[in-house]
């Protein structure tokens, strides 16, 4: 199939990428870019050229599974510097996304337009890489350096409005973008061939001190990562020694880089994450239309739900037991869509119709035509077969019925609902409205249309869905209250709440489980443990410090009192009465204590993960190792540059 077409419209000529469906630049595409560029320069009638790209985008990124092969001339490098030295000028019509060697490609075009709705963006940091074909070198060249250092060092795509005000675009696009960028052609058809970018200044350079403050926010920021701070040795190099030097180190460092543990394991995880939810036999099963969702519960947890689903374009009933809390939960979503109208992720007539989207009402009657419900109330199974049954009286027969439980055994919740086969659990993190993580939980008897919907609605509310099987805890929870119990272990052991917690920053984790589980409230586990107590073996050893510390009244960050004690500003600071308790009770059970280093913490931490991931797969809790790292680097923080406890782990990789 051709993936490049020349053709020409009078003196333009227009090349046209059109290889889905990101238009990566893979072999093929590049060679055939290097043949249009020779045509057009050979050719006399052409005077200007356009490069466009078919389908929803444009060139959107390298062809990955190019990774890890011998390397194919013309390299992406070698077509942009073709580019650049085209003997008449190029524009780039940019839509959709633009991303990586796609705009990389743009920087070796002599002028770059871009429809209203495109996004720009060099994201190789969330590959564990740099840019590689000339992006270090060519941006700081074209937009201040501070702008392309945030571009370069964040991965996050830039809109086209931002582009055109730092300069890296030429103009933005309000009709069709062939017709415009032809318009655009002959605006500059008389002028010089603009000065290709390596052989410009540099826009903006920062002095030394400011280099300084820019690595040190940086380091900060990566947490361990280090293709950012390469990244910022790269492009101050291409900087200071100039272009031809920052190209050849740039190239160095992007091979290095992409043949390091990092890297594989972000590209392990990004490919993770893009697969865990493809079930081969829902492939053939249609989704059911969702227009209406229904919420019980107008809590924290109800609230986010509800506003993730406003948010992804449906309208929305939240049920509550009185008139206040049905105030409270649409206060709460209001609060939640004020956040993104501020931050300017929305318009205000855009907040306008989201809450003319939303209703509330203590009848479940008002739920008579929603599609889908997600039950959010109290872990208690008394209070969840309340709600199912209210549920099975006043829903359609084939809504889907889903409750976002933490822990509770979802096969007894459908056991007692009219058709069981609609049931199955959509467990949201907190906050719902910005979690990127769904486990979707499917119980014995859900059936393959309710699951189909299932991963539909998470698509829809931009979540990655991971499947998984009923049990105490899911995959994440269990894998959770695993690791932390072994944590506890060691606080009897030898170590300190804020030794735990510092070992686990340092290896890449936002923050410590003590500190996690202050931030969450104490509560919420210690009434889990409380549930859990008949089952319990009173063989297993058990660690009691987080009971005494909730019977003190310590509930965490929201009293100022928890594994922490906490200021007037929030800080943490470790308490010594809770030193002494952790103390105490190891001398109370006869434990010797001894010091552990942040390697024995971690390696302890990691090894619990793992046993308990391998429990999992065996029970068919998951589907793969890959789910279980899915869930635990969207869901707990553990750090993205490490794949995952199942990739880290592994004797293979």
């Amino acid at each position: 199939m051709t993936t490049v077409t020349l053709t020409r419209e009078d003196h333009i000529g227009i090349i046209t990428v059109d290889n889905p469906p990101i238009n990566a630049t893979s072999h093929p595409v590049r060679v055939s870019i290097v043949d249009a560029l020779d045509q057009i320069d050979h050719d006399p009638a052409i005077r200007i050229a356009i490069m466009i790209c078919g389908g929803k985008t444009f060139i959107a990124g390298a062809d990955v599974t190019e990774f890890g092969q011998p390397p194919k001339d013309p390299i992406l490098p070698d077509v942009i510097k073709r580019l650049e030295a085209a003997t008449k000028p190029v524009i780039a019509a940019i839509h959709g996304h633009a991303l990586g060697g796609g705009l990389e490609a743009t920087l070796g075009c002599h002028y770059r337009i871009a429809d209203k709705s495109a996004k720009l963006g060099l994201p190789e940091v969330n590959l564990g890489l740099i840019p590689g074909a000339g992006g270090t070198v060519r941006l700081p060249r074209l937009v201040p350096v501070t702008e392309a250092i945030n571009i370069i060092t964040s991965g996050k795509p830039v809109s086209s409005t931002k582009a055109n005000e730092i300069g890296l675009i030429d103009a933005i696009c309000h009709g069709a973008l062939l017709d415009a960028a032809k318009d655009f052609a002959q605006t500059i058809l008389d002028r010089d061939m603009p000065v290709a970018l390596v052989d410009r200044a540099p826009v903006d350079v920062p002095d030394s001190a400011a280099w300084d403050d820019i690595v040190a926010s940086a380091r900060k920021k990566s947490r361990g990562q280090i293709a950012p701070l390469a990244a910022i040795d790269v492009l101050r190099t291409g900087l200071e020694k100039g272009a031809k030097d920052g190209l050849a180190y740039e190239r160095q460092t992007f091979v290095e880089l992409r043949d390091s543990d990092q890297s594989k394991a972000l590209r392990h995880i990004f490919f993770a994450e893009r697969s865990v939810g493809k079930l081969p036999e829902l492939s053939d099963v249609d989704p059911a239309p969702i227009t209406d969702v229904g919420v019980i519960g107008g809590g924290i947890m109800g609230a986010g739900i509800a506003t993730a689903s406003l948010l992804a374009g449906f309208k929305v009933t939240i049920i509550e037991r009185n008139e206040d809390a049905c105030a409270n939960g649409c206060n709460t979503v209001e609060k939640h869509l004020s956040g993104s109208l501020k931050r300017g992720l929305i318009t205000q007539d855009r907040f306008d119709q989201l809450m003319a989207a939303l209703s509330t009402s203590t009848d479940y009657a008002a739920l008579a035509s929603a599609d889908l419900v997600v039950e959010a109330v109290f872990e208690d199974m008394a209070v969840k077969h309340d709600v199912f049954g209210k549920l099975s009286l006043h829903c359609k027969p084939d809504a889907v019925l889903a409750s976002n439980t933490s822990y509770l055994d979802i096969n007894e919740i459908a056991a007692k609902c009219v058709n069981p086969g609609r049931v199955i659990g959509l467990h949201f993190f907190s906050p719902a409205h910005i979690m990127k993580l769904l486990e979707i939980v499917r119980t014995r008897q859900a059936d393959a249309k309710s699951l189909t919907t299932a991963f539909a609605f998470g698509r829809a509310l931009g979540k990655i869905a991971v499947p998984c099987g009923v049990c105490d805890g899911f995959i994440g929870n269990r894998i959770m209250s695993a690791y932390r119990k072994h944590c506890e272990y060691m606080l009897e052991d030898g170590a300190l709440p804020h030794q735990i917690d510092a070992a686990m920053v340092e290896f890449g984790f936002p923050m410590g489980l003590f500190a996690m589980q202050d931030m969450a409230g104490l509560e919420i586990s210690w009434a889990t443990r409380k549930r859990l107590a008949p089952f319990r073996d009173p063989a297993e050893r058990y660690v009691a410090l987080g009971d005494y510390l909730c019977e003190m009244g310590r509930f965490g960050k929201k009293n100022g009192l928890g594994w922490y004690r906490y200021d007037e500003n929030g800080k943490a600071q470790p308490d010594p009465e809770v030193d002494a308790l952790v103390i105490a009770e190891s001398e109370k059970k006869g434990i010797t204590r001894r010091n552990f280093s942040h390697d024995e913490i971690i390696d302890t931490i990691l090894s619990a993960m793992r046993n308990e991931g391998d429990k999992i797969l065996s029970e068919g809790i998951a589907n793969s190792p890959d789910a279980i790292d899915v869930v635990m680097v969207n869901g707990y923080g553990f750090p993205r540059h490490k794949g995952g406890p199942m990739f880290l782990t592994r004797s293979d990789k």
